[in-house]
């Protein structure tokens, strides 16, 4: 199972780092991270886990996400159920371009005390989408 997981995240990254993800928020944050910063080449999983699994403020992604986002969370103020993050686990995560916007800018606020820039989106994103 372990191996067959390991295969899994690696084919995903591959096919990542080959624009094999077809997303139109994910593409819109690849345009504007360039335009941010024209020496930008490609997002990072690895950038996104550490996004996703760093404490900033007294939030963080997994205060209400769980340690994986291939699991159901709970909104730590609410107890709101929150469905998995991993568009694997959610299919229809990610699909709506205007609500990864709208959750980007608030839990980017919520939890970095900022916005996200289009790179630390799309790292994000490709993460979520490498599991």
């Amino acid at each position: 199972m372990k191996k067959t997981i390991k295969k899994m995240t690696w084919l995903a990254s591959l096919m990542l780092s080959l624009g094999a993800v077809a997303n139109p928020a994910y593409d819109s944050y690849r345009i504007a991270a360039k335009q941010e910063n024209p020496a930008f080449k490609d997002f990072s999983v690895e950038a996104g886990r550490r996004l996703y699994t760093t404490r900033v403020s007294e939030l963080m992604c997994t205060s209400c996400h769980t340690d994986s986002p291939m699991l159901q969370g709970q909104h730590v103020k609410t107890n709101k159920i929150i469905s998995p993050m991993a568009p694997a686990a959610n299919p229809k995560r990610l699909t709506d371009a205007a609500k990864v916007e709208k959750w980007f800018k608030r839990d980017c606020n919520d939890v970095l005390n900022r916005d996200c820039s289009a790179q630390e989106k799309g790292n994000f994103m490709a993460y979520l989408f490498s599991q």
